[in-house]
């Protein structure tokens, strides 16, 4: 180190490992009235002791461990946030979703809320190319299976870096200690507009650009992931109204996710750009060995050996997902259902939205049934429906819709949450479920209630799949407040294209699980019999989560 009556300048190495310039003009912190001083100095000859100095600990191997796991993690959720996202390729800032009012659509498709072909949110979904999304094609389940998969270990990877980064000191190069970092920092941006490369602040490996763009993206951008993909959650937001807001709504939310993984695609483009202005040999010796003395060629063979093995890891768990989905879903169920099934549990609605606050367009999702048998009792207003209950209960019925009215009446206003992503709120009444299980008297051994819808998917939907609809609700979520049998929407009877005469509202579930034009519903033991034994017509058809909570 050089002193002067104003500060003290260090002689210190970049991050790629270069020697700083003691000639070259510095901003000396510290120093009274913030003067630049220019320290001049005598070539002098290198001592023995100075050729070879070792690197100070800046890249511990918890940070070189870390920063592999999280190029493997982000990737990951990168490619089945697309996946993702490829459902309703759509983004808006108010919840709703007014068709043609989005502020970014990654679709040629265009539908209005005026379009004379019907249309259901089904056919905005678009199929993406497996080497971008994971796993590629028309797979909401599976991209949504692996990017809550991939969280816990992205999550699990950020709390273990924290707490080493504090419990070994390392947070002194991360965390900024000084306002002064902000000026120093645009100084420095100047620096690199100028094509030179800045020095580092003293004593640290970054300069002041790259510790506060670590600090934004550790301590900012990370949490702020979360924060808005908890805001996208049914049951945070119906159990915690007032959270999603803090974004601007669930839509909200969702478009600030989006642009946060653009910032990570951008931080991460930006950052591979200064490793190789800076030295890419050298800095990926000190990053992966630990000193710039170290071998050139082991660091460059130990890096791209990693990044081989997470292209490799990625082309492999994307084939074997596209190649074996059922054992995929469950697989990655084993990870993700316990915790989606423990907010289901955890959360109840405590929604109470104002009429005001009601969507002025609200989307369908799945065509209505086709058959003669609903077309006739439809244009007969449903006055021959009859709703048969049966199953593991002391008392079966088949109510008409009267009877059924008679049971109990409630009203609610609550936001209806997409698997696709859009969201609507909208008035609903209509009998709560739990009048039905006090009438029939489900049995102790009852698990689930399973509601049959009349709508043949072969029919109404086809693209290779079959069977009549149905969903099975964990007999907890029956009994809860703002779970309810639907008769009626925004004031007026229920319309048939939203399930009339008759609907599941089940407010902390996406809408999958909220079976429409239901024909039966049965009280059962267990799910494995059923279909396809998934719990679900999606879930059986489409690889979806059996719990619904986010």
């Amino acid at each position: 180190m050089a002193a002067c009556p104003f500060g003290v300048l260090m002689v210190g190495s970049y991050p790629g490992g270069q020697r700083a310039n003691v000639g070259v003009p510095r901003k000396p912190h510290g120093c009274p009235g913030g003067k630049r001083v220019r320290v001049e100095s005598t070539p002098r000859a290198i001592a023995p002791e100075d050729a070879v100095q070792p690197d100070p600990p800046h890249y511990p191997l918890f940070v070189v461990i870390t920063h592999a796991l999280n190029i493997l993690f982000l990737l990951m959720l990168g490619r089945s946030g697309l996946g993702v996202l490829s459902s309703f390729p759509k983004l808006y800032w108010n919840d709703g979703c007014p068709p043609g009012r989005e502020w970014a659509r990654f679709s040629r498709r265009a539908y209005g809320a005026d379009s004379r072909r019907p249309w259901t949110s089904l056919d905005e979904e678009e199929s993406w190319n497996p080497v971008v999304t994971m796993p590629g094609g028309k797979n909401l389940g599976l991209s949504r299976h692996w990017h809550f998969m991939t969280l816990h270990f992205w999550i699990a990877t950020g709390l273990v870096y924290l707490a080493l980064v504090f419990i070994s000191g390392y947070w002194i190069y991360l965390v900024p200690t000084s306002w002064s970092l902000v000026p120093d920092a645009i100084e420095t941006i100047g620096t690199y507009l100028h094509f030179e490369l800045p020095e580092p602040l003293p004593g640290q490996p970054f300069n002041a650009t790259q510790k506060l763009a670590y600090f934004s993206v550790v301590f900012l951008l990370a949490p702020l992931q979360i924060a808005t993909g908890a805001a996208m959650s049914p049951s945070v937001i119906a159990r915690f109204p007032w959270y999603a807001k803090i974004f601007g709504g669930k839509q909200g939310a969702r478009s600030i996710h989006f642009l946060g993984i653009c910032a990570f695609v951008g931080f991460v483009l930006v950052h591979t750009l200064m490793v190789v202005l800076h030295g890419l040999p050298k800095g990926l010796a000190k990053i992966i060995l630990g000193s710039e003395q170290a071998s050139h060629t082991l660091a460059v063979a130990i890096g791209s050996a990693v990044l081989f093995a997470i292209v490799v890891i990625h082309v492999l768990l994307t084939m074997f997902a596209r190649l074996r989905p059922r054992t995929t879903q469950h697989l990655l169920g084993y990870v993700v259902a316990p915790f989606e099934g423990g907010l289901s549990r955890i959360f109840t609605s405590h929604q109470r939205y104002r009429r005001s606050d009601v969507s002025g367009y609200h989307r369908v999702n799945g065509y209505p049934p086709v058959d003669p048998g609903y077309e006739q009792m439809a244009a007969d207003g449903f006055r021959d429906y009859r709703l048969p209950v049966g199953g593991l209960v002391e008392n079966p019925v088949s109510l008409s819709l009267p009877r059924l009215r008679e049971l109990g009446w409630a009203t609610q206003i609550t936001n209806h949450n997409c698997i696709q992503g859009w969201n609507s709120i909208a008035e609903w009444a209509g009998v709560p479920l739990g009048a039905l299980l006090d009438l029939v008297k489900p049995r102790p051994e009852v698990t689930h209630v399973v509601f049959y819808a009349m709508d043949d998917k072969g029919l109404t939907e086809g693209e290779g799949r079959y069977g009549y609809y149905y969903e099975a609700l964990p007999i907890f979520l029956a009994r809860r407040t703002q779970s309810l049998l639907a008769l009626e929407m925004n004031g007026g009877p229920l319309p048939i294209e939203h399930g009339a005469p008759l609907r599941v509202r089940v407010e902390t579930q996406l809408g999958y699980k909220m079976v429409k034009w239901i024909k039966v519903v049965e009280f059962v033991d267990g799910v494995s019999a059923i279909g396809l034994g998934q719990g679900g017509y999606r879930e059986d058809q489409l690889y979806y989560a059996n719990a619904a909570a986010i």
